[in-house]
């Protein structure tokens, strides 16, 4: 069971849904959201202020959002600035699975998979056993 997990998605409903999905898999303990990358790089800022040893284990991001999407985000983490992050496992959860896309993910050291929305129990326990 992880710690903490960050769900990353402009959609409440998705957020909600995530929330109660992981939740009720015994996934983790703590879920944060943010609605977007830069709120995301704002909440890992703030992690990197306080000097607190307390961050998320694994991000589930979505690729389209306003302010900034998630390659933006994934460009921005994959960077010098953030790299005592560099542990955190990225899981892309997208409502569509373009083959272009599945290549561009393979450029970003920190993303494991690249799964289709919703989050599903199922897709949970197969993360589970890939992450032991």
């Amino acid at each position: 069971m992880f710690n903490q997990i960050l769900c990353i998605d402009d959609d409440p409903i998705t957020l909600m849904l995530c929330k109660k999905v992981i939740t009720k898999s015994n996934f983790c303990n703590e879920i944060i959201t943010s609605q977007n990358g830069e709120e995301a790089l704002h909440y890992f800022n703030t992690i990197k202020t306080l000097n607190t040893k307390n961050h998320p284990q694994l991000i589930f991001l979505d690729l389209n959002m306003p302010i900034m999407g998630g390659w933006e985000f994934l460009d921005h983490f994959n960077s010098v600035e953030y790299s005592e992050f560099n542990s955190i496992k990225v899981v892309i959860l997208s409502s569509t699975i373009d083959p272009e896309d599945l290549e561009k993910a393979k450029n970003y050291p920190m993303v494991i998979d690249f799964l289709s929305k919703p989050i599903t129990k199922t897709m949970l326990e197969y993360l589970r056993n890939k992450l032991e």
